[in-house]
């Protein structure tokens, strides 16, 4: 009797190894680099391989945003549980949510949100992942925040929270803009630390 198990720990690892590739690809190269052929270099994979677990660039593109949300999904419930109240609780929170949402997987998922706003086939695929995606990081904002998502104005905060979190990210694309970041995130923090108070 022969051990599969080891067999699809490997196949396992070899997916993982092409998904966190791909969005280093994108990020890094772009979409127009990032072909199956350059990826599976980049991965040390054969293109074979890299056909056999996705059959296609896009459903490579597809794999490697699902695999971005569901990183990003776990680094937003990794977050430490925000201590003490005010402001300060709230900044802790602003700023683990401005990390989270920015960085590389940020990079990379511009890359095919580019693409699939000239791209309808794209565009419909990415679209469900998206709305997906972004409601379960709302749920998690809320919850961190305290926020009473039924109060329409706090639940439209915790958006613009959101909302603030990608226009910062988009703007350190080009360039470092860690510092006029920080102070935007304190300044927000203070504003809604006050709004969201009982």
């Amino acid at each position: 009797m022969t051990d599969t198990a080891p067999k699809q720990d490997r196949s396992r690892a070899t997916r993982r190894r092409l998904l966190e590739t791909t969005i280093h690809c994108l990020a890094a190269h772009g979409w127009e680099a990032s072909t199956v052929g350059f990826i599976a270099a980049e991965a040390g994979i054969s293109r074979g391989a890299v056909q056999h677990h996705f059959r296609t660039r896009e459903a490579l593109i597809l794999g490697a945003l699902e695999h971005m949300f569901a990183e990003r999904a776990a680094q937003l419930d990794a977050l430490p549980e925000p201590r003490g109240t005010g402001p300060e609780r709230i900044h802790a929170v602003v700023s683990g949510l401005v990390d989270v949402i920015g960085g590389e997987l940020f990079r990379a998922a511009l890359q095919v949100w580019t693409v699939a706003a000239a791209d309808p086939e794209l565009r419909a695929a990415v679209v469900p992942l998206e709305k997906h995606f972004a409601r379960g990081v709302h749920r998690r904002a809320v919850r961190l925040l305290g926020a009473d998502d039924a109060d329409p104005a706090q639940r439209t905060l915790v958006q613009a929270t959101l909302d603030l979190a990608r226009g910062l990210a988009l703007a350190d694309v080009l360039t470092d803009d860690s510092r006029r970041r920080a102070r935007i995130v304190r300044a927000w923090s203070t504003q809604l630390a006050h709004a969201l108070a009982p």
